[in-house]
């Protein structure tokens, strides 16, 4: 059997290397610098020729912002310097436009009566919406169809709501809310009607459109907040009220934080609501800042002042979100 082996190992010896097996040839790798790895041609080409397919993606997009938003907010800041004439060519006047917005008859009312409304919507909202999230909070059926229907003043059309609130806003005493308030012993309110009562009215109309929104967004925010932390201030004694301030709202701080710049951008960007209910009355009661814009650009023909105002509102919106941010990091650091 030895005699076997050695003559068989001594033939295949003599005859040579074992020829492969036909197949796909193999990619030789890219040779690599000097002191690395090879890297196979393949994942080469995979990083080199590959690197624009999220860009071709997003492309559609790109170009419809830079189209339908771009464009017009650079076009809005020329004509801010300019004396739009339409078919008879600009005039460059300079910074004349921004003093005719700020030096114009009512520009402070309007400016405090924007602070006023974004700031009543702001925290309405925000505390109402906690409240909804903190009843509606946990898995079900039911839960989930009431948080449907009151999600509804959200994707309703403002143009809708807002002719909702001004039936209900009827200021005889025969209207929607003046019959409750005559139930409760109250008489009739002129609501929007009044200038007593006009900004009030304003104000609960975008709380009543906000708050769902905020709801939802306080419903994220809570599935992330630890459950222990509920059970040790349970154990401890801590009432239910007590374990909403000292675990819920910290759990909750960077949802705060998101919904107030947003709520605070979406109060000073106010706009529908006042010039569908009311267009800044009665006397002026709830001018804000967008319709004294829209009226002294487009009502009076002067585009070259109202854009001058759009970028000073767009300005206040920008230093706003910037002053949260940092304010935001300071607290955490």
């Amino acid at each position: 059997m030895t005699g076997v082996g050695r003559t068989g190992q001594a033939t295949r010896a003599a005859a040579g290397p074992t020829p492969r097996t036909a197949g796909p040839p193999e990619k030789e790798p890219t040779p690599a610098p000097a002191g690395g790895p090879a890297v196979p041609r393949r994942v080469r080409d995979r990083r080199g020729g590959r690197w624009w397919t999220p860009w071709l993606f997003l492309a559609p997009a790109l170009i419809l912002f830079l189209y339908f938003k771009f464009i017009p907010m650079a076009s809005a800041l020329t004509m801010s310097f300019q004396d739009v004439q339409p078919y008879l060519g600009n005039r460059w006047v300079g910074g004349e436009n921004y003093a005719t917005v700020l030096t114009s008859e009512g520009f402070r009312e309007a400016a405090w009566h924007t602070v006023v409304l974004a700031v009543g919507q702001t925290l309405g909202s925000l505390l109402l919406g906690l409240g909804l999230a903190l009843l509606m909070e946990g898995q079900g059926r039911r839960l989930g169809f009431v948080r449907s229907a009151a999600f509804l003043p959200v994707v309703v059309p403002m143009a809708v709501v807002a002719e909702l609130w001004r039936i209900m806003y009827h200021p005889t005493s025969d209207g929607m809310l003046n019959s409750l308030l005559g139930l409760v012993g109250f008489g009739p309110s002129g609501f929007i009607n009044d200038p007593d009562s006009s900004m009030a009215s304003l104000i609960l109309t975008g709380i009543w459109r906000g708050a769902p929104y905020d709801m939802m967004i306080f419903l994220a925010g809570l599935a992330g907040v630890d459950r222990g932390l509920y059970e040790a201030a349970k154990v401890d004694g801590a009432s239910r009220f007590q374990r909403i301030r000292h675990v819920t709202v910290p759990g909750l701080r960077a949802v705060l934080t998101i919904l107030c710049i947003l709520a605070a951008i979406r109060g000073l960007r106010v706009f529908t609501e006042v010039f569908l209910l009311t267009n800044g009355g009665p006397d002026g009661s709830t001018e804000v800042v967008m319709t004294l814009i829209y009226k002294l650009g487009l009502e009076q023909n002067r585009l070259g002042v109202g854009a001058a105002g759009a970028v000073l509102l767009f300005l206040a919106t920008l230093v706003l979100t910037i002053g949260v941010h940092l304010f935001r990091r300071r607290d955490e650091e």
